[in-house]
């Protein structure tokens, strides 16, 4: 709705291989079971009403064979992906190309009492002219950079259907985040490359400031 707001023609992919499932209610927002780039594609076109925006949908895993052929030259990428193989994969690719936005977040599995779920972050990195105007997301991110675990396209059903519980309240905290940091960049007013945050605490603190 943002984006339809400026009244300029723009093209949105969303692109997930996940299925919504009833479970996914105590964490997900959505009012239809399927694929979700498909439902929340479905959704958005819906509160678009007829706009400027092209809304696709991918129901596919980004992988190592698609991820050339999904993001490209002057994207912009919001990366809501929950797993740290599946960023490093993308950051990756990133930084093969000369001009691109990422705009990585994700919270805290729920663990309780060591962990409450209740915190997270946003990484922001950007390349233009074939040089990075941040550091990438991996950098100060060992747990990107030497991932453990498995992508999705790896794992079978029991291994994702045994995924970290997450909370509602800190994914929408994180999105929020996340456009936030994108509207900063895009009135040119961006000034860090990370957010940390936390629901519990009501923070949410800029990290690794940007030299204006």
């Amino acid at each position: 709705m943002l984006l339809n707001s400026l009244g300029q023609p723009m093209r949105l992919v969303l692109i997930d291989g996940d299925e919504f499932e009833p479970a996914n209610s105590q964490r997900m927002a959505f009012h239809n079971l399927g694929n979700k780039a498909e439902v929340k594609a479905a959704e958005t076109v819906g509160l678009l009403d007829s706009g400027t925006v092209a809304v696709v949908a991918v129901p596919k895993y980004v992988s190592e064979d698609n991820v050339g052929e999904l993001i490209g030259e002057g994207d912009l990428i919001l990366l809501c992906c929950d797993n740290h193989p599946t960023r490093k994969l993308v950051s990756d690719h990133c930084q093969r190309l000369s001009d691109v936005v990422l705009i990585s977040g994700g919270n805290e599995a729920v663990n309780p009492p060591e962990e409450l779920g209740t915190y997270g972050n946003v990484q922001i990195a950007i390349r233009q002219g074939g040089k990075d105007l941040t550091v990438p997301i991996t950098r100060f991110h060992p747990e990107i950079a030497h991932p453990q675990g498995r992508m999705p396209t790896e794992m079978d059903c029991g291994q994702q259907a045994a995924s970290a519980p997450q909370f509602l309240i800190t994914n929408m905290f994180v999105a929020a985040a996340m456009l936030g940091s994108f509207v900063a960049y895009a009135c040119d007013r961006l000034s860090y490359q990370e957010i940390k945050l936390d629901v519990l605490e009501a923070r949410m603190l800029p990290q690794l400031m940007l030299k204006r």
